[in-house]
């Protein structure tokens, strides 16, 4: 149960501030602008439930990804960490990250009639940050589903809380203004960073137990090979070839 508890206090952080709702606030105002507060709520509700389902999705099957394209789980942690790290300084410079959204995908969504699903669910709330975050904290909890039910919990709760966040985006800005929006992700920020390092650190471990043993010791091994063949021990002639040999014997 502690073990579910401290995952649990891993993940909620991980994917709330990879997700990062309160910095996807201004892009959601700027795309959503002249829409009805009704159409403002459905596009906030539907963006989050897409979003929501990708993240469980690749959290629930990821593994299968790994067997399929031959990547270990090392590997995917230091490339997830990676891309948590280049996410966070972007978070720490107050700046929208650019492996979330670019510019140019931004300004097609403010000329698109729908944009809950391209670019609200994916990518701005659902990207490869968020995605890479799930699998790896899944591949943390274990194969067991029980154990990995902590960092299904904390994806539910973050798009229930993005969902709060977005419907009432209006009145966020006012409260925080933009001072207070990038105070906050750079908070957000630092947190995200030392999580990407702490991913990072685990993968390389991962890595280093996986590493083939070195030329060295393959020469080693090969040179050792010969003394074992001459210690072997000599077979016994056969019972037959004995009592041949006492017959001869016996003759001479």
């Amino acid at each position: 149960m502690s073990e579910q508890i401290s995952l649990f206090l891993v993940s909620l952080p991980a994917v709330l501030f990879v997700v990062d709702p309160v910095g996807v606030v201004p892009i959601f105002l700027a795309i959503t602008a002249g829409d009805s507060p009704e159409k403002i709520r459905s596009t906030a509700r539907r963006a989050c439930l897409v979003a929501c389902s990708l993240l469980l999705f690749f959290a629930l099957f990821g593994g299968i990804i790994f067997k399929v394209f031959g990547v270990s789980l090392g590997a995917f942690r230091v490339a997830g960490g990676i891309l948590l790290l280049i996410t966070a300084l972007d978070m720490l410079r107050a700046r929208p990250s650019e492996t979330r959204t670019t510019p140019s995908e931004t300004q097609e969504g403010v000329s698109k009639e729908d944009v809950a699903l391209v670019p609200l669910a994916m990518p701005l709330l659902a990207g490869p940050g968020a995605i890479a975050t799930a699998m790896v904290l899944m591949a943390r909890g274990g194969d067991d589903l029980l154990s990995a039910l902590p960092v299904l919990l904390a994806i539910v709760i973050t798009f229930v809380t993005s969902y709060l966040v977005l419907r009432a985006a209006g009145f966020v800005q006012r409260v925080l203004k933009q001072s207070g929006v990038a105070i906050l992700e750079r908070v957000m920020g630092l947190i995200l960073a030392a999580i990407a390092v702490q991913f990072i650190a685990d993968g390389g471990r991962d890595l280093l137990r996986e590493k083939p043993p070195s030329e060295l010791t393959q020469m080693l091994d090969a040179a050792q090979m010969p003394s074992r063949l001459c210690t072997a021990p000599l077979a016994a002639p056969p019972s037959d070839m004995r009592s041949g040999l006492a017959r001869c014997a016996s003759y001479t």
